[in-house]
């Protein structure tokens, strides 16, 4: 191998010396491990970037995962802010070096509620499960991957051909996909306080300062030339094409600079206008991003894939018959810019409305430009906050007639933004998302629909609900309103009458992250029905209907968190913690064996005790939780109050106690550990145990306790086979640490990367045959459990 066992600095130097000669691979950008930039650049924000990459010194390293903590890497650090964004992102180790377009990740850094600050190389949690899931794909179509030996000349050529070099600092950079964004944020600073504009004033008009610097952007000789732009650049000043008076049709805006246009001028000198017409539609329909990040989590909203708005329609059909267009009216109160009302044909019938003034004025252009819609049905209107009082007058008596209100369809795909909690909104402010709480319809409905109401969506919902009574809707939404135990009292007050529906996976909308699924569902809300269940039909990204999925509705008492209070043992020695987090499938990752708790799980109290009288329960607990895996289909599944069928089959209690014996991070050096299976005899331990605690349990020796000697299936006597001569082979290691669990010993043979983060595979491939046979025997005991999770009703099929 072309580069083995050598340090990470090493194997930097070789590959920038061997591969990126011609560049500079020496300047230090934030905490990317490895950059290339064209030589003899001074140091600015404008330089040209050309790779951001993510460096292992193994060979063995999982591409996906160093792709995905170099994007928690620069997400966290928001690297693009004060650096033009790279042509490419990059992971290599020792064997291998791969290579991905920046622009096709780009979304990711501006996805709404997301917590970037998580260890980037902790591979276990939420966050980096997240990302992964979200760019596994995008990777897989897009990486160029060459080995460094098999693929040396196509290697070169493909640096030749996509890293080019400018001639010098003078060479005016290319606007394009990956860079217009941080331009922005630049022009934010230089050119938006040298124009002569009352910014709060004009807000309230739908103008935003993005629309300033795509009129810059978009322009050449200091004349716009993109058509449909809010605000066009004229030579020395800039133009508002719509009126922003209602009174005055046509009058014409004229905004100047205050500095003579001096600070624009040297601005627009470092970058070559207009990016290539290529480029132009991109940068418009990513006009969204050019707002401030609570703008966005207000608005909410995510564009609607032209796949579901046809499958929408033809559902509502299904409902409502053929002719139902004709024979019903439409309001989409959360419109943005309309899309999901094409294809759509009765005009006369059909009205929407906006939070912003712009998206109003992209469905008159759109009107112009051929959509069957009517000016005077597309409104201003903030459906959270104004009065219907403002509606147009025969919207309005629309929905103040009983009778035409029951033929009155809201459709709608809804704004999405949820706030934290009370104490992060009120007290210290620190998350954005508190517009979810600001809003009128929040003071009203959260005193009946609790935490629920934090979610924008459940606003919309609640007032639909309540003040359109009797009315249709067909929204699309995630579907924590149906079986989450946060929305019990949501469910106690929204009573409907489920008609029909479907979901796909969240993915398939438009800069929307995630494993979980959207669901469109069609709900008569004249017939107060308790929601029990509701079944879908289930389309892929592909839009191929595949199957059909049930949720279920649940009251209080009825999740697996109820049950495992009943076993709460505050008088006992601990012997262990349970860490724990939601009932529902998605949070799995946060479930786990511990004998070290962080300070946040003690003040949030997401634990409860391990002791010598809850630990059959408590294994049960966690082994339900962690052998069913999370899909994007099941993601939302609760976990649930089972049936007395587990407390009969000691099979599988001992497969559960099992199934924890060998999946826990029990550490020796965090206190006793009382986690070990075995004897000092059955592993020739080089000295005595400080605890005995398990296998005096598992032979029924423990006081107070049933004194029942457990017997095993032959699938849990695999795992302890296989687990006991892992245990051997590392006893057999000089210095072994003769208290050591079952994470100590992976700890010893795997070692840490540069960045803490236990490796993947040891060197010792003896210990990785003996750990892989032990895997392979939990594997085949999951798969024994898995069946009676839904056998003793830990999850509904």
């Amino acid at each position: 191998m072309k580069y083995q066992n050598i340090r990470e600095e090493e194997l930097k130097n070789k590959i920038a010396a061997d591969f990126f000669e011609q560049f500079d691979c020496t300047k230090v950008i934030g905490n990317v491990g490895f950059t290339v930039t064209i030589k003899n650049q001074s140091s600015s924000f404008f330089n040209h970037e050309l790779m951001w990459a993510e460096v292992k010194k193994s060979t063995n390293a999982d591409i996906y995962e160093s792709f995905v903590q170099l994007i928690l890497t620069i997400g966290k650090s928001r690297t693009f802010d004060n650096n033009i964004p790279p042509a490419f992102l990059g992971a290599f180790d020792a064997e291998k070096i791969a290579f991905i377009p920046y622009n096709t990740v780009q979304n990711i850094f501006y996805q709404n509620d997301f917590n970037w600050n998580v260890r980037q190389s902790d591979h276990n949690t939420k966050e980096f499960q997240q990302i992964y899931g979200q760019v596994k794909d995008t990777i897989e179509i897009s990486s160029m991957l060459f080995n460094y030996e098999k693929d040396e000349k196509k290697l070169h050529v493909f640096i030749k051909i996509n890293f080019v070099a400018g001639k010098s600092d003078t060479t005016k950079l290319q606007i394009d996909k990956n860079n217009f964004i941080n331009i922005y944020h630049r022009w934010l600073e230089t050119v938006k306080p040298t124009i002569a504009i009352n910014w709060e004033g004009v807000k309230k008009h739908g103008i935003i300062d993005g629309d300033f610097y795509l009129a810059d952007l978009l322009s050449s000789d200091n004349s716009s030339i993109k058509e449909n732009l809010y605000i066009v650049l004229n030579m020395t000043h800039y133009e508002a094409k719509k009126s922003l008076d209602t009174i005055e049709l046509f009058r014409l805006l004229i905004f100047q600079f205050k500095d003579g246009q001096k600070a624009y001028t040297q601005f627009w000198n470092k970058y070559e206008r207009p990016p290539k017409e290529e480029y132009w539609d991109y940068i418009i329909e990513h006009r969204g991003l050019l707002v401030p990040q609570y703008i966005r989590e207000r608005k909410g909203s995510f564009f609607t894939p032209r796949i579901w708005v046809e499958v929408s329609q033809k559902y509502i059909a299904d409902v409502f018959g053929e002719d139902w267009q004709d024979n019903y009216y439409i309001w989409d109160c959360a419109a943005g810019t309309g899309n999901l009302l094409a294809g759509l044909i009765n005009k006369d019938n059909i009205w929407a409305s906006t939070l912003d003034k712009q998206d109003v004025d992209v469905m008159y252009d759109r009107i112009k430009n051929g959509a069957n819609l009517l000016e005077n049905h597309m409104f201003q209107f903030d459906f959270l906050n104004d009065s219907f009082d403002k509606l147009p007058k025969e919207l309005h008596d629309i929905i103040h007639d009983e009778e035409k209100r029951k033929k009155l369809i809201i459709y709608i795909n809804p704004p999405y933004a949820e706030a934290s909690n009370r104490k992060t909104i009120v007290a210290k402010g620190e998350n954005k998302s508190n517009v979810a709480m600001e809003t009128k319809s929040y003071k009203i409905f959260s005193k009946i629909a609790g935490t629920a109401t934090r979610e924008l969506f459940t606003q919309f919902f609640l007032r639909i609900y309540t003040d359109i009574s009797d009315c249709k809707l067909a929204s699309f939404s995630t579907l924590k309103y149906i079986s989450s135990q946060y929305f019990i009292k949501f469910r106690e007050y929204f009573r409907a009458d489920f008609l029909k529906g479907f979901i796909c996976p969240a993915n398939s909308f438009d800069n929307v992250m995630g494993n979980f699924p959207i669901g469109f569902l069609i709900w008569d809300l004249s017939k107060k029905q308790k929601i029990l269940s509701i079944t879908t039909d289930v389309f892929l990204n592909d839009n191929l209907n595949v199957s059909k999925k049930t949720f279920y509705s649940y009251d209080k008492g009825v999740f697996i968190i109820d049950w495992l209070k009943n076993y709460h043992d505050k008088k006992s020695e601990a012997i262990a913690f349970l860490r724990m987090q939601g009932t529902d499938i998605q949070n799995n990752l946060g479930i786990f064996v511990t004998n070290n708790l962080s300070k946040n799980d003690i003040v949030k109290h997401l634990f409860t005790k391990i002791t010598k009288n809850n630990l059959i329960v408590v294994c049960i607990y966690f082994t339900v939780r962690k052998v069913i895996h999370a899909t994007w289909l099941n993601d939302r599944d609760q976990f649930l109050f089972p049936n007395d069928g587990y407390k009969i089959d000691s099979e599988f209690q001992n497969d559960c106690f099992t199934y924890t014996l060998f999946n826990n991070n029990i550490q020796s050096k965090y206190g006793i550990n009382y986690w070990i299976p075995f004897t000092e005899q059955g592993v020739n331990a080089s000295g005595i145990f400080e605890s005995h605690f398990m296998t005096d349990f598992i032979t029924g020796k423990i006081e107070d306790t049933a004194f029942v000697k457990r017997e095993f299936s032959p699938g849990a006597t695999a795992v302890f086979n296989a687990g006991r001569a892992l245990w051997r082979y590392y006893h057999s290691m000089p210095y072994a640490n003769v208290n050591a669990s079952f994470y100590d010993i992976r700890e010893y043979f795997q070692k840490r990367d540069e960045k803490g983060r236990m490796k993947n595979k040891s060197s010792d491939e003896i210990y990785n045959q003996l750990l892989n046979t032990l895997r392979d025997a939990l594997k085949a005991l999951t798969q024994k459990i898995q069946p009676k999770v839904y056998e003793y009703g830990f999850l509904k099929e």
